[in-house]
């Protein structure tokens, strides 16, 4: 069975849900992940699953420490996702899931481009019903954007693929680099989905507008595939540092100002992938490791932080910081694993973040990095700010909105203590997670200097978010919205056509009416001369014929002779 890529039986699997019922669906569903966990350990290291078509090679399953990784925290999340979802009896979210997830896998698992082109866009497709499942009309319409920037994000990487394919004559899926247009096209599709600096806005446009359940599936997958791919193709591209650094600075800014917290989580999740990129580009196996390491414990931590919310808006109805507060009293056991994935996201001693994030900043440390190293520690300290503190207090603490409600259902709690358990225990002892990383670890986290330093960004931060808020600085919570430089094609752009084409028109009705007098002018001209009471028109007598025509000769013979 070492031809199958586990992501196959997930979607297979999922399209297959329909025609199940009652409970004997739900086991299914919790079925298929443990089916393709299965698949996944029983695969042998090396190419499998290979196919000759024309001069090309299609290799659907490379097993390898890299791979392996991601398919398995892939999996993982699938596994706790689904039992989030149990309470809901929706079928199109219930397809969808396992079907994204399914892709993902086989992204991941792919040895070929042209394999990955066929996954990489099943995830777009798959991927947007969970956005329409809320069906909403705001919801619909940014569902079709969403699925036009994915779709177009794939329509580039095979673009590039050909151009590949032409310069090479292979198509593996291995080291590609920065060398020409093909390099470039297949850089700019892994961007897209990364949700590169003005590539993001989809991200936050999209993710927030799901469903309860359809945006913690949606942040497990789709900018860690692009990781994957990016850690793949273009380790120590030293561009990506820079690329990642910008990644994890800006989202601090508007992160701070942002009213929906699903939201805010939207722009930490690209904060947090630019950490990953950043790794990529330094290209060590330290930093490739970190890239890995933070990859697999920010699905966790992330889902987490996903879960609490969505659990929230579930039980009120509404996820807006300035409707909310106060809730710890109505639901204890989600705050507290909220304060666990905001511990682990912002990188506390002895939680998941710690021992992943450490690794990054210390290989870009030992690259000579320095610009780059004091951005993406300003970075850790905004992500505390707005993900480690901001989270959780406005959502069940600061002020007292008034809210009663029931705690989580039952198998919404189940599934945070999953991601929970795990903050923790890789936290407290990582030696598992290093040890299934890329290249051996040689790398101590519980170093005195490690702790101190990292004790001290988070007390600062947290002392900075005391007085701000304490002083009034903070930046007060209301109903808004922020622009992004999505405000550029939304907004912005079609004003601009809407004033070309208004101006346009006016000039294309100025030049018709000036085209139209002077036509009017000729004509009459024309019938003045040759209509019916015109000159040329009348009857002429014989011998003035005659005589015109002795005239026009005599001039011709006397202009003859001169």
């Amino acid at each position: 069975m070492t031809n199958l890529s586990p992501g196959l039986i997930l979607v297979i699997g999922g399209l297959l849900i329909p025609l199940i019922h009652g409970r004997a669906r739900q086991i299914f569903m919790l079925a298929l992940p443990v089916l393709g966990a299965i698949q996944l350990f029983g695969l042998d290291h090396g190419l499998h699953g290979q196919v000759a078509i024309f001069d090309y090679t299609l290799t659907f399953v490379r097993a390898d420490k890299l791979s392996l990784i991601f398919g398995t925290i892939f999996l993982i999340a699938s596994f706790y996702n689904t039992i989030y979802s149990l309470h809901d009896n929706d079928t199109m979210q219930q397809v969808a899931a396992p079907v994204y997830a399914g892709a993902a896998i086989g992204a991941v698992f792919a040895g070929d481009l042209i394999t990955l082109f066929v996954f990489w866009e099943l995830t777009a497709i798959s991927s947007v019903f969970l956005i329409w499942a809320r069906r909403t009309a705001r919801a619909y319409i940014v569902g079709l954007r969403y699925l036009i920037i994915q779709v177009g994000s794939g329509v580039i990487l095979l673009a590039g693929v050909i151009l590949y394919a032409q310069k090479t004559g292979s198509i593996a899926f291995d080291h590609i680099g920065l060398s020409d247009l093909a390099s470039w096209l297949i850089l700019i599709a892994f961007g897209i989905k990364a949700a590169f600096p003005f590539l993001h806005n989809w991200l936050q446009d999209a993710y927030p507008e799901s469903t309860v359940t359809g945006t913690v599936v949606l942040s497990a997958f789709t900018t860690k595939l692009a990781v994957y791919a990016l850690a793949r193709g273009y380790a120590g591209t030293e561009m990506l540092i820079y690329v990642g650094i910008v990644m994890t600075a800006f989202p601090v800014f508007f992160a701070v100002i942002e009213n929906d917290l699903r939201r805010v989580l939207a722009y930490s999740l690209n904060n947090q992938v630019g950490f990953m990129v950043a790794g990529i580009g330094v290209g060590s196996a330290l930093a490739l490791n970190g890239a890995v390491a933070h990859a697999f414990v920010h699905i966790i931590y992330k889902s987490l932080l996903f879960m609490s919310m969505g659990a929230v808006l579930h039980r009120t109805g509404t996820i807006k910081a300035s409707e909310l507060g106060g809730l710890y009293r109505s639901m204890p056991i989600t705050t507290v694993f909220c304060i666990i994935g905001a511990a682990s996201i912002s990188a506390f001693p002895l939680f998941s973040g710690f021992i992943a994030k450490s690794l990054t900043l210390s290989a870009t440390a030992e690259g000579g990095y320095v610009v780059a190293w004091i951005v993406l520690v300003f970075a850790s300290a905004g992500v505390l700010h707005h993900s480690g503190i901001k989270i959780p207090y406005f959502a069940f603490f600061a002020h007292d909105s008034g809210l009663r409600c029931k705690e989580a259902p039952a198998n919404m709690l189940i599934a945070m203590a999953i991601p929970a358990f795990l903050c923790i225990a890789v936290g407290v002892y990582p030696d598992p997670l290093y040890a299934i990383l890329p290249f051996p670890v040689d790398y101590q986290p519980y170093t005195t200097s490690h702790v101190l330093s990292q004790f001290q960004l988070v007390l600062f931060s947290c002392l900075a978010f005391a007085v701000l808020w304490r002083t009034g600085l903070y930046p007060p919570e209301m109903r808004s919205t922020n622009l992004n430089t999505d405000w550029i094609y939304r907004k912005a752009l079609p004003t601009l056509v809407r004033w070309l084409m208004q101006v346009g028109g006016e000039i294309r009705r100025g030049v018709l009416f000036r085209a139209e007098t002077r036509l009017e002018r000729f004509i009459k001209q024309v019938y003045r001369h040759h209509g019916p009471d015109g000159i040329m028109a009348r009857t002429w007598l014989t011998g003035h014929t005659v005589l015109a025509v002795a005239l026009l000769l005599g001039g011709y013979l006397l202009l003859y002779f001169i």
